[in-house]
């Protein structure tokens, strides 16, 4: 009988934190380098540059500030466009993985989108075509690409739009592999083809074929989930529900049915034994800003978040807060003052004031402090 068939193993929601903290290098921090880090996690949102170098470092045994900007200058990581319309750090593999399932969404054929943004369907097919040529063996700063593009009357009704720092009409180009980051230039952002920046890029397959690899990578670091979960953190839900409910039943046998104090969902079979024989264990973690632990679930999850306090994660303008994580569950968040961490607690959470103080080292270690003070906010 295949495993998916069988009984559902049973676990419980404290060995499932317990298990992702450990999957996600936060309980246990590795000797890794930056491109194992980033591949583990799906990618590191880099909205914020600072707060993606606290998630990669806070995760090293041996925190090194600014190493994943290093890395993002080698081609070992690429910046770009991909989950949620976000700008996310990405190995090579990472991107060959989920960017096809961003295009398979065409949300740029939906009437909303083109009311919003000003562009047709085939106005975006040209502007992939000439970013590609104007980009070809070369990077260009925001400003030198939009004069460049500009020289065509065609794209005269985009410029707003192309000039605009939040990218929307560059990012179905970016699902489609068209562009990326490139190295910046001082406080320039520039831009460039992943073939240019990547060593040996092969261009990136058709969705189903990428499917596979995106939906075990997440399971082995946000798992066990439903389809619905992986692709509110891969889209928003843009893609269609039985197109997404079709990549988990492709894996078959790879993937089993878990059940979690009752609620069913997937994990990699391979991980399955594993997680069942979890201990959960007290722990007490300090998160930055846009961590992944947050929104690879997403901030929806009340088992995770507090439904109660969710607007004290997910802030307004975006904004997702450093987090205090105790025993797995959000329980506050955290913000420096000087050489204080000040932190807010929820409904009265008292973290052991020894593991705090430990976590709080880890912090200053991942941005090149002396030491902080725990001090409550």
């Amino acid at each position: 009988m295949a495993r998916n068939e069988e009984a559902a193993v049973q676990v419980t929601w404290e060995q499932v934190f317990t298990w992702r903290l450990a999957r996600q290098f936060v309980s246990e921090p590795a000797a890794a380098r930056v491109p194992a880090i980033v591949e583990r996690l799906c990618g590191v949102q880099a909205q914020v540059g600072s707060a993606a170098e606290t998630a990669v470092a806070l995760r090293r045994k041996t925190p090194k500030p600014g190493a994943l900007t290093e890395a993002l200058g080698t081609g070992a990581v690429v910046k770009t466009w991909a989950m949620r319309g976000t700008l996310h750090a990405l190995t090579p593999e990472g991107a060959a993985a989920f960017l096809p399932l961003m295009a398979a969404t065409k949300v740029w054929e939906k009437p909303s989108w083109q009311k919003a943004f000003g562009a047709t369907p085939a106005e975006v097919e040209a502007l992939t075509e000439a970013v590609s040529q104007v980009l070809a063996n070369k990077a260009l700063t925001r400003e030198e690409l939009v004069e460049a593009l500009l020289a065509d009357k065609a794209f005269h009704k985009m410029g707003a739009e192309l000039k605009s720092g939040w990218g929307a009409l560059l990012k179905p180009l970016a699902w489609q592999g068209a562009l990326c980051h490139g190295a910046a230039q001082g406080n320039r952002v520039t831009f460039t083809t992943p073939a240019e920046l990547i060593p040996g890029w092969k261009g990136l397959p058709e969705p189903d074929e990428a499917a596979p690899a995106a939906v075990t990578a997440y399971l082995g670091a946000y798992g066990p989930a439903t389809p619905e979960t992986f692709d509110a953190w891969l889209s928003r839900g843009n893609n269609r529900k039985p197109v997404v409910r079709g990549w988990f039943s492709d894996l078959g046998d790879d993937l089993a049915e878990i059940e979690i104090d009752g609620v069913k969902a997937f994990l990699r079979a391979e991980h399955v034994d594993e997680l069942a024989a979890v201990r959960p264990r007290q722990s007490v973690h300090l998160l930055g800003a846009f961590d992944q632990y947050i929104l690879g679930p997403g901030t929806k999850d009340t088992e995770l978040l507090p439904a109660a306090h969710r607007s004290d994660v997910s802030r307004t303008a975006g904004w997702i807060a450093p987090l205090v994580v105790i025993d797995g569950r959000i329980a506050g968040t955290w913000e420096l003052d000087g050489a204080h961490l000040a932190v807010s607690m929820f409904d009265g959470a008292k973290p052991p004031a020894k593991q705090l103080a430990t976590a709080a080292a880890r912090v200053a270690a991942a941005l090149g402090l002396d030491g902080l003070k725990v001090v409550s906010a």
